[in-house]
Formats: structure tokens, C-alpha cells, sequence
């Protein structure tokens, strides 16, 4: 014990070294910035090697360090212990929409003593950055480069904290590009950004669909984009604030040749046009790619970002930050569930009556479990809406894989479809199309339709966008309630008895779910069953068949 103590102070006084140093160099050297990331990027190592000792420490102790995490979260006087707790406070229903949250934004840039203090600190964001960071240095030994990763993330008022936010210096796009009012504004500013900069080691997304959606932009916008390279300008069509428009356009050079490269791998066609233009690049870091943004995942790598490693570094679950992937090159992301971020419960699945929760060193290989949360003090034991499996243990602590959002689940008379489920009947009916190839879909329970219905039985519509046909015939529709049928036997027998109706299938315009994206009106994963009246009109408005 005393031998680990005298370790860790002597570390702390290496690192506090290290950040003395920063801050004169800061000071002296205002106008070094290669400098100042050098250094930065030394301190947040030491920094990083810290917490990731401390993570394999606590993966050792999961009881005790969930106990301790579980007093930290209860108000003083509370009776001791997750028994008590578990018996004091009732299960709490999941949120509405059950969707993942994200970095509350914004987050500081912490100056170096803060980032000092925090090597003592159980801070979760700023642990997850750390370990972040610490990854991707280990892995991809260019990633950490000065100006070396562009951003694509959209975040309306006030720009989301990156993955790797206490280095601001990677960064080559501006913060203020992705908080401009249009959602697509937003994500062509950072494009704009990101194509000025040939050396780019990393492209990083909030969501796999903000950079599939950036890319498409690419697709359809490129000679425009040349254009501003070439000029040095902000498009005129861009509609922003008089003060943004004035600052961003004064970080803009004219870069014909830049332009001019632009425009030749473009010509060449758009497969592999990430590794094309930023010949340099080692890794795609999407913050999510699994549930709802696993079609756009699958998409770029099959497509613009074909050839690169993607890499998810974080999973989060209700607003909350409860994992982190030790392992980037692995294809599916997994996720080391930590200790001290959060006191996490869980309910086996398929759900049973009466059954007690599993504490977190408690799960089983290969089984799937509702998660139950219990992250921040007065919010107890809440229903996250996801459902994980465990993929294995890293020491004593669960590595876990999303599975699904609960409430992203079909169900009109209890039959009860998951979304990754529907996902793969869809993609069977997509097969069974000559030609044809799935882009993006969404679902409604006919429920939300109202009177516009009919007076048909409770049914699903589904509208899909596709590329390589214009129109389906009715028997091709009909495929997709038939792989329904294959692959739930309940629903098939709803459908047989006639309490469900037909699905009905529509066709929707290409740039359909770009703009239902923005309709949302905040960064979040994509919605596979609609709940709300407004977001169902925005995809209504654009059925073309």
C-alpha cells in the first residue's frame, strides 16, 4: 500500500513539473502553437497514463468501487449500501425516447492546473477524454497531430465538446462552425474546413449520420466547394449570423491548388474520396455508430470512407458517460462499463416478473440485460431504454455491446418488433428488389396517423429512400410484410387472424432524412419509430411513391 502511494505521488510531481512548464512556455511563447500542442500533448500523456492505471486498479475492485460511486451520487445520512438502496428506492420508468445522450456542451477547456487536479478526480468526462487520448496515441501513433482532425458535429447555440476536447489543438475546424442555426450550414462549414487541410490524420463525427451527411454534401456540392477553396470565400448561399459569417470568412486563404485537387479526385468518382483527399488519414471517430446510426456506419464503410478503420470511443446511455472502448481496431464496438461513473443495475432479458436486479459484477457472458441507471444525485434507479449484451470481462468489469433502444421497439398489439430485427427483415425485402439499395428508413405505428389511416386494423407504414429504382410494384411491397411474417411468428399470426393490417410501404425523395435530421432539431441518434406528429409530416411531405 505504501509503495503505491509513494508511486502515485511521485507521479503527481512529474506532472506537476510537466504543467509548470506549460504554463511558462504559455506565457512566453503566446505565438508558438506547434509548441504549446507539443507540450499539451505530454502533459495529457502523463495525465492519461494515470487514469488508465487507475481504470485497471478499480476493474480489480468492481464491488467496492460501485459502493463508493453509489455514496458520492446518495444524499449524507442515507442508509449504506446498494442493498438498502435497491430496497429504499423503487424502479423509475425509462425517459420518453429513450435515446442515448451525448457530452453536455459546452464543456471548458481546462487550463493545465485544472487538468492537474483532475488526476485526482473522478470526473467522467474528463476521464473518458484522457483514456481517449491515450488510445488513440497508442494505436495510431499520427492521430494526435496539430490540426490533424476535422470535426463534423452539429450542436445548435453552443458547440459540443469533441472526444478530445483537453486538446483543443487538434482541432482544424472552428468551434463556431458547428453551432450555426441550419444543421446543414453547419456540417458544410466543416467540410469546408476539413478539405482546406490535406494532412488531416482523423476524421471525427458526433454521429455516423452528421458525417454520412457531410460526405453526401460533398457529393452533391464539390464544385461549389471548389470554388470557395479556389476563392478563399464562404459560399454566398450559406444564410448565418453577420458576426459568425465575419469570422469564419477571416480564417479563410485562397488555395487554388488545393481546389484543383478537389476537383480531379472528385471526377474519379467517390469511393475511397476520404483516403483520396486526406491521403494521411488513419482513423474515422464516430461518437455513435451502433442503433440507429449503424445503417450510416455500415454506408461509409462501404463507400466514402471505404479502407479506414472506424473507431466508437465512448458509450453513452441517458445523458450519461458509462464506458469506453479499450479497443479501436476491433470491428464491432465493445465498451468497458467503469466502475466509478456511474451505479449501474441490470434486469435480464426477455423480462421476467418479480426478478431482482444484477449489480455489475454480477452479469453473464452472452446474456442481454436492460440497463438501470443511477448517474447523477437525486436520479435514481431510472430505465436507460437500452439493452446491452456482454461480450466479456476486462478483469472483474462487464465489456458490453448496445443491442438496442427499447423505445425504438414496434408494437401495435404487443407483438413487440426490436429495431435491429426489423432492420434485417428490411434488408431482406431490399435483397429480394433487383437494383435496389437501402439509404435510410424510418417506421410509424398507424396509431400516430390518426383518422388518415383508415379504418383498416392497427398496422405499420414504413417509409424507405432508395437508390437504383423509382417505384416498386405492389407485390414487391408486399415483401417486407411477408419477411415480417417469416421472422415473428406472432406478428404473423396478428396478420393471419386480421388484428394487424398490411404494412404499407412509401417511397421518399433522396435528402428526405437529411432534412428530417434537422427537423429534430438537436444532435441525437437517428429515430427508427416516429412518435411525434411534426417529424411524421416532414417525411409525408416527401413520399413520391
Amino acid at each position: 500500500m505504501l509503495v503505491a502511494v509513494c508511486a502515485a505521488a511521485a507521479l503527481c510531481v512529474a506532472v506537476a513539473v510537466a504543467v509548470a512548464v506549460a504554463v511558462a512556455v504559455r506565457a512566453a511563447l503566446p505565438g508558438a502553437p506547434a509548441l504549446r500542442h507539443r507540450l499539451a500533448r505530454a502533459v495529457l500523456r502523463r495525465a492519461a497514463g494515470w487514469q488508465r492505471r487507475r481504470l485497471e486498479l478499480r476493474s480489480t475492485e468492481v464491488r467496492r468501487s460501485q459502493e463508493r460511486r453509489l455514496r458520492q451520487l446518495l444524499p449524507a445520512g442515507s442508509a449504506p449500501g446498494s442493498d438498502a438502496f435497491r430496497e429504499n428506492h423503487p424502479l423509475m420508468l425509462s425517459s420518453p425516447d429513450g435515446d442515448p445522450g451525448g457530452p453536455e456542451a459546452p464543456l471548458l477547456l481546462l487550463g493545465p492546473w485544472a487538468l492537474l487536479r483532475s488526476c485526482w478526480a473522478a470526473d467522467p468526462p474528463f476521464q473518458g477524454a484522457l483514456l481517449y487520448l491515450d488510445v488513440l496515441r497508442t494505436t495510431f501513433p499520427q492521430a494526435l497531430a496539430l490540426r490533424g482532425t476535422a470535426l463534423f458535429c452539429w450542436a445548435p447555440g453552443s458547440p459540443r465538446a469533441p472526444a478530445g476536447w483537453p486538446l483543443p489543438t487538434l482541432y482544424c475546424t472552428p468551434a463556431e462552425a458547428g453551432a450555426v442555426p441550419s444543421r446543414a450550414a453547419a456540417l458544410r462549414l466543416q467540410l469546408l474546413f476539413a478539405l482546406r487541410e490535406r494532412g488531416l490524420r482523423v476524421l471525427e463525427a458526433g454521429l455516423a449520420s452528421e458525417l454520412c451527411d457531410a460526405l453526401a454534401a460533398l457529393r452533391a456540392g464539390w464544385p461549389g466547394l471548389a470554388e470557395d477553396l479556389a476563392l478563399g470565400r464562404l459560399s454566398p448561399q450559406l444564410e448565418l449570423p453577420t458576426g459568425t459569417h465575419r469570422r469564419l470568412q477571416a480564417l479563410l486563404v485562397p488555395d487554388a491548388a488545393r481546389a484543383a485537387e478537389l476537383r480531379a479526385e472528385c471526377a474519379r468518382g467517390f469511393e475511397g474520396i476520404a483516403r483520396r483527399l486526406w491521403p494521411q488519414l488513419q482513423v474515422v471517430v464516430v461518437g455513435t455508430a451502433h442503433g440507429g446510426e449503424q445503417l450510416y456506419s455500415d454506408a461509409l464503410q462501404q463507400e466514402d470512407c471505404k479502407g479506414l478503420p472506424f473507431y466508437s470511443p465512448f458509450y453513452w446511455a441517458a445523458g450519461a458517460l458509462l464506458g469506453v472502448n479499450l479497443w479501436p481496431e476491433e470491428p464491432s464496438p465493445r465498451f468497458l462499463l467503469c466502475p466509478e461513473w456511474a451505479f449501474c443495475e441490470f434486469l435480464p432479458c426477455p423480462a421476467q416478473e418479480e426478478t431482482a436486479t444484477a449489480l455489475l459484477g454480477e452479469l453473464w457472458e452472452g446474456r442481454e440485460y436492460a440497463l438501470v441507471l443511477t448517474a447523477r444525485p437525486g436520479e435514481y434507479r431510472c430505465r436507460a431504454g437500452e439493452v446491452l449484451r456482454v461480450a466479456g470481462f476486462h478483469k472483474q468489469c462487464p465489456v458490453v455491446e448496445p443491442v438496442r433502444r427499447e423505445s425504438q421497439t414496434l408494437s401495435v398489439r404487443g407483438e413487440s418488433i426490436p429495431e435491429e430485427r426489423f432492420l434485417q427483415s428490411l434488408r431482406r425485402a431490399v435483397a429480394a428488389w433487383p437494383g435496389a439499395r437501402l439509404v435510410d428508413y424510418v417506421c410509424v405505428e398507424s396509431i400516430l396517423l390518426g383518422a388518415s389511416s383508415g379504418a383498416c386494423a392497427p398496422h405499420y407504414q414504413v417509409f424507405v429512400e432508395l437508390q437504383g429504382v423509382r417505384d416498386l410494384s405492389e407485390g414487391q411491397r408486399y415483401k417486407l410484410d411477408h419477411c415480417l411474417q417469416e421472422d415473428f411468428p406472432t406478428y404473423k399470426s396478428f396478420r393471419f387472424k386480421g388484428s394487424i393490417g398490411p404494412l404499407r410501404l412509401h417511397l421518399v425523395a433522396a435528402g428526405a432524412f437529411a432534412r428530417l435530421r434537422e427537423a429534430v432539431g438537436c444532435p441525437r441518434p437517428m429515430p427508427r419509430v416516429l412518435r411525434e406528429r411534426r417529424l411524421l409530416s416532414a417525411v409525408q411531405n416527401a413520399v413520391v411513391s
